[in-house]
């Protein structure tokens, strides 16, 4: 049976800005993934002007391209991804709201969910974070949790798959 407008189901699953931030630690990992990309560029052209000769300002471009978009991404974007990144997990759906340039929100009814799985990378399992991943069988399906807290997600992974169990018609 599909909710009707005035039905209690449409009315919770209003798009809303979800309640939750993602674990303040994610800062510091959207911090360490240019850091590991810029500084070896940056090096590698610092060096690379002392070998060049008459070439030299290819080198200096590229330091004076890669130094402002590393202290970019760096200083500015992970706090600006930090204060849109949120989630939220209901009785009845999963919103989550990311992008800094672009938004993108999504709902995933409780009883469209498929799978449900965390992972974490080795800069994530240093910082003690994990990504909850949701997937459903829609096309546009699958929206990925980045930067909760590794128990956090764990939990909350296992409190979906609980929820799911309740549903027990057909999740297509």
């Amino acid at each position: 049976m599909e909710p009707t407008p005035t039905s209690p189901s449409a009315v919770n699953l209003s798009l809303r800005e979800p309640v939750h931030r993602v674990d303040p630690r994610a800062k510091r990992l959207w911090r360490i993934v240019p850091l590991i990309c810029g500084v070896p560029v940056a090096i590698g052209a610092l060096i690379a002007v002392a070998f060049s000769g008459s070439y030299r300002w290819i080198p200096l471009l590229v330091l004076a391209a890669t130094l402002p978009l590393l202290v970019l991404y760096v200083a500015v974007v992970p706090a600006w991804r930090y204060h849109f990144h949120r989630w939220e997990v209901s009785d009845d759906a999963v919103y989550t709201q990311s992008g800094w340039f672009t938004r993108h929100a999504v709902i995933i009814p409780i009883a469209r969910i498929q799978v449900v799985d965390t992972e974490a990378g080795p800069l994530e399992q240093l910082l003690k974070l994990a990504t909850l991943t949701v997937t459903t069988a829609s096309s546009a399906g699958t929206v990925k949790i980045v930067g909760l807290d590794a128990a956090v997600a764990a939990r909350t992974a296992a409190d979906l798959t609980i929820a799911t169990q309740e549903h027990t018609g057909d999740a297509t």
